[in-house]
């Protein structure tokens, strides 16, 4: 492979179509402000590498970027894209990654609004994302060890599991099919509504009215804290550690708590057939 060290790339389309490079202490900034810096490229590498200029990596296949920056300014950064894998970097910049297919992220800092739309056979582990409107229609999504803070995040998603991950989220999972998270904890409001095959196992969740409206839903030895009007017209298996401060209209299924300090059981719309049980 080529290596090009200690260059900088202000041009349009400056690299457009590359192939077999290595670009290492590189810049892709300067007054030309030119967009698609590496449209079109393939088994290409950055190494300790600064993207300050739009649309670098669209239509991109086959590539690594290693402890390198995309700022703020590097908007859009990563569409179109498949084979990528990402680490000791930092992502900045509204909707750094969409539509994209097959990226591993690891040990990277993301500060992205609308981050991962629509894409496939992500994997992120050892990050931290601050996203308000994160992983939207994205299928096959593996967390691992990942600190998120945001809104709406994995809204749409098919296909996701996460593990030993920290989520400050509100209206999470809406929608999502098929997601299991163990070992994590999660921070909102309207957590999971309408979503089907959501499963917790060995999870605290914080926040007002979770799960309702849900098919499929799993809670296996959770914790719910600050948890009121919980699982209205929700199809639930849940065994939970402690309290629930309220559960609303359950339809079907089981809930096991320590304790419920509030069980309303009216004004439902549907059949009420979800089996409550507290321990005292």
């Amino acid at each position: 492979m080529e290596k090009i060290c200690e260059k900088s790339f202000d041009e349009e389309r400056s690299l457009y179509g590359a192939k077999d490079i290595i670009l290492e202490n590189c810049r892709f900034d300067g007054p030309k402000d030119g967009e698609s810096a590496l449209k079109e490229a393939s088994d290409f590498k950055l190494v300790n590498c600064y993207l300050n200029l739009r649309y670098p990596l669209w239509h991109s296949n086959n590539f690594s970027m290693d402890s390198s920056m995309m700022t703020e300014g590097c908007r859009a950064a990563i569409w179109y894209s498949n084979d990528i894998f990402i680490k000791s970097s930092k992502m900045n910049g509204i909707k750094a990654l969409r539509e994209c297919n097959h990226a591993v992220i690891t040990d990277t800092i993301i500060d992205s609004p609308e981050f991962g739309w629509k894409s496939k056979n992500i994997s992120l582990e050892k990050s931290s994302v601050t996203s308000e409107y994160a992983f939207l229609e994205c299928e096959n999504l593996r967390l691992n060890n990942v600190l998120f803070k945001g809104k709406y995040s994995f809204q749409y998603v098919k296909n996701l599991e996460i593990d030993d991950s920290n989520l400050d989220t509100k209206d999470a999972f809406w929608h999502a099919d098929n997601v299991v998270v163990r070992n994590s904890v999660v921070k909102g409001e309207y957590l999971g509504w309408y979503s089907t095959n959501l499963t917790f196992i060995n999870c605290k969740i914080i926040g007002t009215q979770p799960l309702c409206y849900c098919k499929g839903l799993k809670l296996i030895d959770c914790e719910m804290i600050d948890t009121d009007l919980s699982f209205e017209y929700s199809e639930v298996k849940a065994t939970i550690k402690g309290n629930i401060l309220s559960v609303k209209n359950p339809t079907s299924g089981y809930i096991k708590a320590s304790s419920i300090d509030e069980i309303i059981l009216e004004n439902s719309k549907y059949p009420l057939n979800c089996k409550i049980e507290v321990d005292e």
